[in-house]
């Protein structure tokens, strides 16, 4: 069967490639704009299924992978910085704070009527950072397309002083454990 990755992120691509399956990413398309009084985990989720729907259309008998990730702070949704100016005022806000994740994922193939979803909460509590600390960091990692304006993968995992949740792969951007669970349960075990 084909696997598909509705997603151009190359994070996703890379987490994916972990489970050493033959995959190929294709854009999804989708407008990811939250929704009036959107909670940031219906935001997640919606956003995965539009995703893999999106390009299940395209592909009815593929299997289609969409994954989505909300960032927040409070009831605040902090997106991709897309920048410095905004990723500063993110990480100062971060500052001293828990941020939340809800990292959701989606299979889906049209040609079945196949679809299941999960969303992995996952929470980072963030040392206090000082101006020189989060001026240091951004000019290092330059995280300006990750949601949350770090890349705990990198440097970012010394802007924190704990992390909780049951994936950790979920915080980078696709949780690979659900997802292997969801690609077996659709006739696609990964060993």
């Amino acid at each position: 069967m084909d696997l598909i990755l509705a997603s151009t992120s190359p994070y996703r691509r890379q987490l994916l490639e972990r489970l050493q399956l033959s995959f190929r990413c294709l854009p999804p398309q989708v407008d990811e704009t939250p929704l009036p009084g959107e909670s940031p985990r219906a935001l997640a989720t919606r956003l995965a299924l539009a995703k893999a729907h999106a390009v299940s259309r395209l592909y009815p008998e593929a299997l289609v992978i969409g994954s989505d990730q909300v960032a927040c702070l409070g009831e605040r949704i902090m997106g991709k910085p897309g920048g410095l100016e905004v990723a500063t005022e993110q990480l100062r806000a971060s500052s001293g704070n828990e941020v939340r994740f809800y990292t959701s994922i989606a299979l889906v193939c049209a040609a079945t009527d196949h679809e299941a979803f999960h969303v992995e909460p996952f929470s980072v509590n963030f040392r206090m950072l000082s101006e020189a600390h989060i001026a240091n960091y951004l000019a290092k990692e330059q995280p300006y397309d990750c949601a949350g304006s770090f890349k705990c993968e990198g440097l970012g995992i010394a802007l924190f002083e704990s992390l909780r949740g049951n994936d950790p792969t979920s915080l980078e951007g696709l949780p690979l454990i659900a997802l292997t669970d969801m690609l077996a349960r659709a006739g696609m075990p990964v060993i």
